[in-house]
């Protein structure tokens, strides 16, 4: 599939920022044999002083911009055309038990950007509570398939949870989501990796889209217009990292766009860094993601 995406961030401050660095996140992962990003523009106003692009520890790419004139908003608007295959599914019930899966995360020698140990502990958004693991275990016992076993406890969070906007905040922790089980995205994401990493399986956050408009005769996707948040559970070494979206209760496949990977929220926030200010702010997002024919 073949996607042009566009996300608008608009901050509106209580009272004029007369500094800012901030880093953006607003360039979708290249990922071999995955995604290819075939280009990418950011328009900003006002104007930068400064701008520098990279890539982070996990290869997501990366925007660092200085803003050094006052000003009582920030307009952001990235624009990406985006080639994405959809994922090649093992059979479920064919991947290695939960138990290997689990051993082999702690077996592994590698460090780099996706090796399981990253998604292992808990970490800044993301503690473990005895809680979440209790209610996640019974769905992944030691001799169960490790993506069976995921894909069995993303349809029991999605048929747990109600998805309901406003309930939570950005900095809602996965307990306080889990003891009202209602959230939106984020939310139903940190607790199917607080329950897997409880139980020693390796697993990451994804932030990205979905396809806005739906394929004819199928239902629009929660989370569309929107930037979206999915779980990417490492299946050992031979079948890698797969993609599950709990929100939709579906494995990841051409209607998700990868935007960032990392450990949790902390590590994709499309928008992060210091202003120096004070007063409020507003934040107003919109986003388009629009199928291209060939």
């Amino acid at each position: 599939m073949l996607y042009d995406v566009r996300q608008t961030t608009t901050y509106h401050y209580g009272a004029p920022v007369r500094f800012a660095r901030q880093i953006l996140r607003m360039t979708p992962v290249e990922r071999k044999g995955r995604q290819h990003v075939i280009a990418h523009m950011l328009d900003l106003h006002p104007a930068a002083a400064s701008l520098e692009r990279g890539e982070d520890f996990f290869g997501n790419a990366v925007t660092w911009l200085t803003l050094d004139q006052p000003h009582e908003a920030l307009h952001m608007t990235a624009r990406s055309r985006v080639e994405v295959c959809a994922p090649l599914l093992p059979a479920p019930d064919g991947t290695a038990p939960v138990e290997q899966v689990r051993r082999a995360a702690l077996e592994q020698m590698d460090l780099g950007p996706d090796a399981p140990v990253h998604g292992l502990f808990p970490s800044r958004a993301i503690p473990l509570k005895e809680a979440i693991t209790n209610w996640c275990a019974p769905l992944l016992q030691d001799h169960a398939p490790v993506l069976r076993a995921g894909l069995d406890l993303m349809h029991r969070i999605h048929d747990s949870f109600i998805y309901e906007p406003g309930a939570t905040l950005v900095t809602t922790r996965p307990y306080e989501a889990f003891e009202k089980r209602r959230g939106v995205c984020q939310d139903f994401a940190q607790v199917m990796i607080a329950g897997l990493r409880g139980m020693g399986l390796p697993a990451r956050y994804v932030s990205g889209y979905l396809r806005t408009v739906p394929p004819e005769g199928q239902p629009r996707l929660e989370g569309a217009d929107a930037t979206h948040a999915w779980v990417e559970l490492w299946c050992g070494p031979q079948d890698g990292w797969i993609g599950l979206d709990p929100t939709n209760a579906i494995a990841v496949g051409e209607d998700h766009i990868m935007l960032a990977i990392g450990r949790d929220y902390a590590d994709v926030a499309p928008v992060d860094g210091v202003i120096v200010a004070s007063g409020d702010h507003a934040l107003a997002v919109g986003v388009d993601v629009v199928p291209v024919e060939r």
